[in-house]
């Protein structure tokens, strides 16, 4: 019996320690600078991959008005482009930046284009999408437009599919839920 109970919190003890946070991690932004997740601490982060040439793309706007209500109350939305849907965000980081606040006037950080699933996956969503990593769920992004929510801790809250409007209940309650 001592045996089965030491092997118990043995492997609890292992889960706590290999859950990670998203301060554990960097990614480039769109325009090349190196941003440190740790220096969000604090803030409530919505992460979303995105994509230009989609039907969900109007979605930006909605970002958009999400981020300019709440930025002042520790929210940071982060945009990660990615072409891994039907070829989606075909454009460089120049092209999509100039998208991106010419058609919908993105002022939320956007980052570098990147994988989001495969066997290209950027860490960034390998955090996200595995539970080993991220110690809350395993999921994988469904469509572009697919959201991470992380709290003031750094720890992985839950993911949105990507029909969900950002500006959606769920987000919102999450965002004013103090």
């Amino acid at each position: 019996m001592k045996i089965l109970i030491f092997l118990f919190a043995s492997i609890f003890s292992l889960q706590k320690i290999s859950a990670q946070t998203i301060y554990d991690y960097k990614a480039l932004t769109i325009d090349g600078a190196k941003l440190d997740f740790s220096t969000l601490k604090g803030k409530k982060i919505l992460i979303v991959n995105t994509a230009s040439k989609c039907g969900l793309t109007p979605q930006y706007e909605e970002l958009e008005k999400l981020n300019k209500k709440y930025k002042d109350q520790n929210l940071v939305i982060i945009g990660f482009p990615a072409n891994n849907f039907m070829s989606q965000e075909p454009g460089t980081n120049n092209e999509i930046a100039e998208f991106c606040t010419k058609n919908y006037g993105v002022s939320f950080q956007m980052m570098a284009k990147i994988s989001v699933n495969g066997n290209d996956i950027s860490p960034v969503y390998e955090f996200l999408t595995q539970k080993e990593k991220n110690g809350v769920e395993d999921s994988k992004v469904k469509w572009n437009f697919h959201k991470y929510l992380i709290d003031e801790n750094g720890k992985l809250v839950k993911n949105i599919g990507p029909k969900q409007s950002p500006m959606c209940e769920e987000i919102i309650q999450w965002i004013e839920n103090k």
